[in-house]
Formats: structure tokens, sequence, C-alpha cells
């Protein structure tokens, strides 16, 4: 079933887009199964112009072609070949410009092209209006306006709509659903479960009054169990003719052809309210009769498809006093149906037996807008002002009066349902307790009576239109549908067979790390996976080519998947700032996206820190959140999953400075160090930032790699000894690191920069690094006299090397 966005808003004027719309909708059991935009002019006359005939003169090499010059609001007219009869010198012509692609009435493509037409260049094509798909004719091209200025976009002239078709999955319980008016009904219970109160406006038929009694027409329905309300009213004066615009593009956007202003009118209420209507020329019913009754088997009837049938003794026929008009409920007869010399008819509105109509239409194997909707059950309450509403509509659109009173036969009332509802078995059938205001606020929206309220339930009267409600359990699925799924909780008990395992699944790590983040005073954060490729210049280690573009991305800030999570966390981090709070722990588990040879996905851990460690306090002084303390929160991180003997390394990172990798053997698992000044500038960001980047993945393939081992503690002491290096400030911590480690590979275990000094006390370009060196020999213990020869061998290779001096 089609439904139109525009269509749907003149119900219910809600700002939503269509896509949340339509996410709404099939939270509320109307599935959406696709949204289609829809032009009412294919292309939306996109590259056509008015253009005004400066000159037109015959063809020299053919009798049925001219040559014209067009104005089309540029600096020179363009030459066009033409060969349509009535194009002549000063008309206003629309005009199809070079690449402008044009459309065939079976919605073929073809573009405008610069060619040669019989030996003379042609700049373009005046168009008849089939060309533009804003009619049928093609007896010579269209003349516009005269007051209409050259270059006018033809766009901006003719009444184009943009419009969005959602295509919904209908189940056939829901045939309260089976119009825009039905679904809008649905959509005004869910917003208000959205705390969106929006008035559900109806078409008024209070201009409905009868101008004169001409034309009656009897009405017998002598099958009142195959029709249980048959109504109808007599038009005069009319004038059948194509429907305005606006309603041909309603009819249009779902898929259906105009046809005239009548027929139309009738279908577009179908689509409207629910209600089939037929409308009979009145002059074609004899005797001035209706007749509502089945026939003998075997009497021929020809449908308005041209084909003959042969009807069975259960088929509920409209006939007149001679013979049949219609299949009751399915489809009108060739013979009865509106024609362009209509000028009178009879409107029928009718409500027939669901299982007669489902029967009929299998058995002839028909399958129509008014049969597929009749067999399912439709709304016996709403035939009469379904009627006074088409009759309104065909008198706006084709004239004419109202010619007879209504006749409206229904003996027997089709009753509302009652049911009674309990609290007790909602809450049993749901799992938890939907607040008892919000159950009694629901079923009021849905048109279901409250009448009456207990402590255990409700006395409830459910409209006849809703013939899928009529047990208790109908009506705990209608509060759940619109309460939402999405907002029951999962359960906390859960009943399952025993399975193994693993201690190293992903979802167990995750929480480990979570909780003792958590419980350090950090919060986690989920960011967007789609970003700006604006970040991509901010450093020369992430390539624009990597990136995995959207195809259509809904803006430049969210045109590519991120290949690094840095930039998010730092979105965070200004978002947070700029609102004073400057103290921040953040963490998040994402991945990063990469267009290599093919696409791949990389699972990370990120921390972030900046400000103080702590909020302030009387009892201690605050301090910031430094290197150290940061590389002790990522140490303690590790060694929680097992790792305890993870290696550092300089990082060679543009985005970080002072920054080291850890790693284990040769896979990296986490990269840290403060973010560089020129990034955390773009940000608008004026305090340090401390960023951390665990490869999750590899952290997952060392624990699950990783066994237990127990290893003899060395009986022989380590040695530490620290140097204060006064060197260049283009000298970096890994260069030390490096000629360390070249100098001493065996009795050297560690090296590390414990403190960084610039200041007015050193020499201009020099800064302090304070280095500490542990030492110890597996087989023996070291004496001073070792260790200073050590000492004085990694001091002389940091002068000779760097230029350093001891401080």
């Amino acid at each position: 079933m089609k439904i139109s966005y525009n269509w749907l808003k003149q119900f219910i004027k809600t700002d939503w887009s269509p896509e949340k719309t339509g996410e709404l909708l099939t939270d509320l059991g109307l599935e959406i199964e696709g949204i289609e935009p829809f032009q009412s002019v294919k292309g939306g006359l996109e590259g056509i112009v008015v253009g005004e005939v400066i000159t037109c003169s015959k063809h020299p090499n053919a009798d049925k072609l001219k040559i014209t010059s067009v104005n089309i609001g540029e600096k020179e007219p363009v030459q066009i070949v033409c060969g349509a009869p009535n194009v002549d010198k000063g008309q206003k012509v629309p005009v199809a410009t070079i690449g402008t692609t044009l459309y065939t009435s079976e919605g073929e493509a073809w573009k405008i092209k610069k060619g040669k037409i019989r030996g003379e260049e042609s700049y373009g094509m005046i168009c008849a209006e089939d060309e533009l798909g804003l009619g049928a004719s093609h007896d010579g091209i269209m003349i516009l306006d005269d007051i209409l200025e050259p270059g006018t976009l033809a766009s901006e002239v003719f009444e184009i709509e943009n419009d969005y078709v959602f295509e919904i999955g209908l189940t056939p319980n829901r045939a309260d659903a089976m119009s825009h008016y039905g679904v809008a009904r649905d959509l005004k219970a869910g917003l208000l479960q959205h705390e969106e109160n929006l008035e559900l406006i109806t078409p008024s038929v209070s201009a409905f009054h009868l101008d004169k009694r001409s034309l009656k027409i009897d009405v017998d329905v002598l099958d009142k169990e195959k029709a249980p309300r048959y109504c109808g009213v007599t038009l005069s004066g009319l004038k059948v003719e194509p429907s305005p615009q606006w309603l041909q593009n309603r009819l249009k956007s779902i898929g259906l052809a105009p046809i005239n202003n009548i027929v139309d009118a009738t279908n577009y209420v179908l689509h409207e309210l629910g209600q089939p209507l037929h409308a009979f020329d009145a002059a074609k019913i004899s005797g001035n009769t209706i007749e509502v009754k089945t026939l003998k088997t075997g009497t021929k009837f020809v449908t308005l498809d041209d084909v003959e049938r042969e009807l069975h003794e259960e088929d509920l026929m409209i006939c007149d006093a001679d013979k049949p008009m219609c299949i009751a409920g399915v489809f009108g007869g060739i013979h009865s149906g509106v024609s362009e010399t209509t000028t009178s008819i009879f409107l029928e509105s009718a409500y027939f037996d669901p299982v007669s109509v489902r029967k009929t239409a299998k058995r002839h194997g028909l399958n129509t807008d008014a049969s597929f909707r009749f067999e399912r059950g439709i709304d016996p309450n709403i035939t009469e002002y379904a009627l006074k509403r088409c009759a309104l509509l065909i008198m706006d659109i084709a004239g004419g009066e109202l010619s007879s009173d209504i006749v409206d036969a229904y003996p027997n009332k089709i009753k509302d349902f009652e049911v009674r509802l309990s609290f007790e078995n909602a809450k049993k059938l749901i799992g938890e307790e939907i607040p008892r205001e919000t159950i009694k606020q629901i079923l009021t929206s849905l048109d279901i009576k409250v009448n009456n309220v207990t402590e255990a339930g409700l006395g409830l009267t459910v409209p006849a239109y809703r013939n899928d409600v009529q047990r208790e359990a109908d009506i705990i699925e209608e509060v759940l549908r619109v309460y939402g799924y999405n907002n029951i909780s999962t359960t906390e008990k859960l009943n399952a067979s025993i399975s193994y395992s693993s201690k190293t699944e992903d979802h167990k790590i995750q929480n480990v790390v979570g909780n003792q983040l958590a419980a350090q005073g950090f919060n986690e954060i989920l960011a967007n996976s789609l970003t700006s490729p604006d970040y991509i210049e901010l450093s020369d280690h992430l390539k624009a080519e990597h990136n995995v573009e959207m195809l259509n991305p809904l803006s430049n800030d969210l045109a590519v998947m991120r290949q690094s999570l840095l930039f998010s966390g730092l979105e965070a981090i200004s978002h947070n700032i700029n609102r004073r709070q400057l103290d921040l722990k953040l963490f998040e588990f994402g991945k990063t996206y990469h267009n290599y040879n093919e696409r791949e996905e990389h699972k990370h851990l990120t921390l972030f820190t900046s400000g103080n460690r702590t909020t302030e306090s009387w009892l201690e002084s605050t301090q910031k959140s430094d290197f150290f303390y940061f590389k002790g929160i990522i140490i303690a991180l590790l060694e929680r999953l097992g790792i305890t003997n993870a290696k550092g390394s300089p990082l060679k990172n543009d985005m970080l400075s002072e920054g080291l990798q850890l790693g284990f053997g040769k896979i990296k698992l986490v990269e840290f160090g403060l973010v560089t000044r020129k990034i955390l500038k773009s940000f608008g960001i004026d305090q340090e930032v401390l960023f951390a980047d665990f490869n999750w993945d590899n952290i997952l393939q060392v624990i699950s790699a990783k066994t237990v081992k127990v290893t003899e503690i060395s009986k022989y002491p380590e040695v530490r000894r620290d140097f204060a290096l006064l060197v260049d400030e283009t000298v970096s911590f890994e260069n030390i690191y490096t000629i360390a480690k070249q100098t001493e590979k065996k009795v050297l275990k560690d090296i590390n920069l414990f403190d960084v000094y610039q200041g007015e006390k050193l020499p201009k370009g020099k800064k302090s690094y304070a280095v500490s060196f542990m030492l110890q020999d597996e087989a023996k213990t070291l004496t001073d006299k070792q260790i200073d020869k050590i000492m004085q061998k990694l001091q002389g290779n940091f002068e000779k090397q760097l230029g350093a001096e001891l401080r």
C-alpha cells in the first residue's frame, strides 16, 4: 500500500521528516518497506526555460521544418530547428536547453544535444506539453503566457510537486489503516507517546446541503446480509473533464492514473478515507431504480475491462430495473460508468459483507482497490460521511448540484465491540507494568472508549472499524504497539542451557576494562562513526585516499567514516569545555574504517584526560592529569588484562607529542601522548589533552594467546642511575633511547623519561631531560666500577652524538 507524505500531512501537521515518520509508523506496526521520492513531473522540468521566438523562417531543406532564433535569457539568442506547425514569431514557449533530460510517456530518458537537422544547426528544442510531461497533447508546441520573461525557469511557471511515498507492508488484520486517514490516525497516537499532541484534521462536510430534488433514484436492498448498509445520492449539472492538477498529483503519487474528474474524485476519497465509492451515469439507470441483489448462475455481465463474465448465484450485484450494472464491492460494468457525455450521476457509498466480497473477487479472479478494502472490513459508520465528502469534492471540481436526498439503507446497525481489560493480565502478557494512565491515554488516542475504570481493569468499547480488536489480548497488543516494543525492558532472569563460553570473549573483556575505567572516574562516550573529511588535513598520518566515503551524505560534516577516534573525542571535549566542564576523563570503544585494497574495519579503545585529576577540595591540592598519571592508568589497564611485560618505545605520530608506544613482541598494543597544539587549536581547545589509542583487535589477540608463566625472582638487584641532560630543543627522547640501547644491550633493562624542563634558567634553544636508566645483570651483582663504566660510556655517546651536557 502506498501512502503520500504530503497527503498524510493534510490530516496531521507534523514537522517530522519522512524518514523519522517512517520509523515511527514501523514501530506502530505499519512496516515501511521503502520511501521513494516523487515528482509530479518527472525530472522536475530541470533545464527547461521560457523562451521568446525572435524570428521564424522556413527551413531551406525541408518543407515542414522552420528555423527559429529564440531568446532564452542569455546574451545571444539561440537557433532552434522546429517542426511544430504552430510555431511563430513573438511567441513565449518552453525551451529544453542543451544537456536537458526529457522523458517519454513510458519513463525512458533521453538527452537534448546540439545537432544538425537537414544541414541546419539546432541548439535546443521547443517543446509540446506531452514532451514535458504536462499533458497528452502533441498537436503543437506549448504557447505560454506573454507576460513571462525569457529565461524564467519552467519549474517556477508550472506547479511541480515534490513528495515522498511510503510503501507500507500492511498486514491483513489492519483494515483500519488502508487509507491516509487511517495511517494518520495511528500516527497521531504514536506522536502522543512522543509528547506531541497534534490535532487530527478531517475534511469538513458542513457545506453539504440539498439544492433541489430534481433527480430521485429509488434504492431497494434485497439482500441485507450481503449489503448491511447502502447509501446513495444524485448529482446533476456536472461537466466531465480532466481533474485539476493537484488532484492528479495526489493520485499519481500513489501510482494511480487520472481518468476524469468524477472517477478521480471517487478514487481520491477511497484512498483518503478508506471508503470505496462508485459513480453510475444516472441516464443509464433504467427505471430510476437501484436494486441490490443476487442473480441466477450463468447470467452474463461485461465488466469495465470489457470482459464478459458469468455470474454466480452468490455474487452480489448492483442492478437497475432491467440489468446488472456492477459487481458489488468488486468491479463496475462497462455500460453504466461515467463517460464524457455524463451530466448526472448516482453516487454510491456502501458497506458490503467482507466474506461475500472476498468469495466473489476470488471467483472471478479480480483484485481491485475496492475489493481489497471491502473483503478486509471497512468502517460501516463512515459510509454517509464519505458520501458527503465525495459529493462536495465532485461539485467543487465538476460543478453541478445535489439533486436528491441521501438514501441510507441501514436497517441493522453494526455494533461496536465490548471488551474488558484486566491490568494484571496486561502486565503478565507484556512482561512489565505500564502505568494505568498511559494505558488509558493510548486507548483513547485509538478511538477506543473507556466506559468504566476499576482497580482491576477497564471496561472498553471498540469501534466497529477495528474488527481485529475483539478480545482482551487484542487490546493488550494495541497498547503495546503504541507504547513501543522497544520501551519494554529485557527481563533480568534468563533461563538457558549451559554452554561453553571463552573467558576472552570480546564483550567480557570490554566489560572488565569499562568497569576499571569507570572506577577511576572515566565516563564512556559513544561518538558518530561518520565524520568530516576535513579532519584528514590535520595529520600526515592519515590519507584522504583511505577514506570510506558516503554515497549520499547528510552533510559535509558526516561525509566519511572515521579513520581515527581522536577527532570525535576532541569534539566531545570541546563541547564540554565550552560548557565549563574542564576536568574530563573519557573513554570510547569504537571502530575505524579504511579503504585500502579493500575496505577494512578495526576496533579500538581510546582514552582521553584533560584538566585536573580530581575536583577541587579543601583536603588536598589539585593535580593536573599529566603524562605519567596517564601512563599509570594505561599500564594498570594492561596489567588487569594480564599483559605485564609490554615494552615501550618512542612514538612516531604527528598527532601526538612526547608520545610512547607499548607493544608485546612485534604486536602494537597502544599509542599514547599529548595531542599536538595544532590539532587542539583547530577544535578551540586551549588546555592539554592526553590521548591513548588501544588497538583492541591486537589486545584480544595477545590475551587469547597469552599463557601464565612463572619465573624465579632475580637474586640480583636492579640499579638505577639518573642523568639530567641539557640538549638542543630539536633532540627527542627517541634519540636518547636509541643511543642508549645501542650503547648497552645486555645490562640496560629500561630507560625512562621522568622530567622535561624548559625555562629562562636554561640557555636559549636548550631543554633539560631527566632520564633514568635501570641496570641489572641476571648472573651477578653489578659493582660500582661496572656501573660507572656503563654510565660514562652512555654520557660519552650522548655528548658525541647529541651534543648533550650533564647539568
